[in-house]
């Protein structure tokens, strides 16, 4: 006999998606109608809920054109391109990994272009958190060790370019080498003590660690001046060259138009992109990814794991010690009040966002969290609580962040493998 349990009712995939249209919707309302204007007035109301009516007609759309794909007149367009679609796949080959990052390197080279110096501005504090989420990204996302004082490192870039500079007179690029020298110090003075550590024990030391930091540089007024801070450092400079009557010399030029600024962090994010993409695809990073998942297993596979987690502290910090520098040099002045925990936690915020691990995760996580909130600096206080709740909704939604991080395949192992085992009987 057939048993007489029924099934359950499957929900179908329309209903599902529409069920989801309707929460994205209300989320996105929740968020985007406070942040663009509380309707208050008849012009607010109009540009909040015309802003959350373009964002749902987004989402209608693509619901839309999922339907359609799956459709007769859909199945049959898709049939007809598909010649046309693997023509050009063979064209395009490896070349599409090229035009993908040149569809986005070059309008970001572009950008001082068309934009007024603010933008150009904004532009430039989001590429200082690609840095800084990049650097976070080596001990949180690859490593797996919660960092949240992180923002001790920005400010010891910072401040050692500060007091170089004031106190010896050394230019940038000679005060960058030396703060990275330092952060990546200050990163062994930190990983060190705390290699057996792990989970909230681990989180708790390291923010007592940045808040150590911070106090010590808004009480030190010997050295650092306290919470008055470090004024009149030089800009940037950098060495060109000019025809005179007397012939070929080279004259110091010093960055100080927003757009020279942003074409510097640029170019220091874009090597900080390739630096820490080749680390991700290295053996370090398999190592350092093995220990984020199971530090026991990989210990027992042959991975020095105490070694392993104190360079990624190091070279979390010297990338983070590299965005202090460039800050500091940007605005000529430096404040303890520059570095306080919430920047640690925006920080974080990004790297998980944006994906453990993943690299265009993280630089669209960093858009996102440090470029659009400049367009509602007047809503100070509801910006953290849409923070709170974006990150809430993304922990369940996607719990891998917005673009997850793919390992290659195929990839050899960190340890080489040994050629003496014995060849089993035959």
């Amino acid at each position: 006999m057939k048993p007489i349990i029924k099934n359950p009712k499957k929900q179908k995939p329309m209903s599902r998606d529409l069920k989801k249209f309707l929460v994205y919707s209300l989320f996105l309302g929740i968020i985007i109608i406070p942040m663009t204007g509380f309707p208050g007035k008849t012009f607010e109301a109009a540009r909040a809920f015309g802003t959350w009516g373009v964002f749902c007609a987004a989402l209608g759309l693509g619901l839309a054109a999922k339907y359609f794909r799956n459709s007769g007149p859909g199945q049959a367009l898709s049939d007809l391109a598909a010649p046309f679609k693997e023509k050009i796949a063979q064209r395009l080959g490896r070349s599409s990994k090229k035009a993908r990052v040149a569809a986005v390197l070059i309008p970001a080279a572009l950008f001082p272009a068309f934009a007024d110096n603010y933008m150009v501005d904004v532009g430039t504090t989001c590429l200082v958190y690609i840095v800084l989420g990049l650097g976070l990204n080596i001990v949180v996302g690859l490593a797996g060790l919660l960092d949240l004082g992180y923002i001790a490192f920005y400010a010891v870039g910072a401040y050692s370019y500060s007091l170089l500079n004031l106190s010896f007179g050394l230019p940038f690029w000679a005060c960058l080498p030396i703060g990275i020298v330092l952060g990546g110090l200050c990163g062994a003075i930190i990983g060190y003590p705390t290699l057996k550590m792990r989970g909230d024990y681990l989180a708790i030391v390291t923010m007592g660690f940045g808040e150590i930091i911070r106090l010590v540089l808004n009480n030190w007024d010997g050295l650092t001046k306290g919470p008055n801070g470090l004024l009149g450092m030089a800009k940037p400079t950098i060495f060109l060259p000019r025809f005179s009557e007397n012939g070929f010399e080279w004259i110091v030029w010093p960055l100080k138009s927003p757009a020279a600024l942003y074409v510097l962090i640029l170019i220091i994010a874009l090597l900080t992109v390739i630096g820490v993409s080749r680390l991700n695809q290295s053996r370090i990073g398999r190592a350092w990814v093995a220990i984020r998942e199971d530090e026991t297993a990989a210990e027992l596979s042959g991975v020095p794991t105490t070694w392993m987690k104190l360079l990624a502290y190091v070279m979390g910090a010297a990338f983070a010690s590299v965005a202090g520098a460039f800050f500091a040099a940007k605005l000529s002045y430096t404040n303890p009040n520059f570095f306080i925990f919430m920047e640690s936690c925006i920080a974080l915020c990004i790297v998980v966002l944006g994906g453990l691990g993943s690299v265009s995760g993280i630089i669209l996580a960093a858009v996102l969290l440090t470029a659009v909130p400049e367009m509602f600096r007047g809503l100070e206080n509801y910006r953290m609580f849409a923070f709170g709740l974006a990150m809430a909704v993304m922990m369940v939604l996607r719990p891998a962040g917005l673009i997850p991080a793919s390992r290659r395949r195929g990839a050899e192992p960190f340890l080489e493998p040994d050629t003496h085992t014995a060849r089993p009987r035959d």
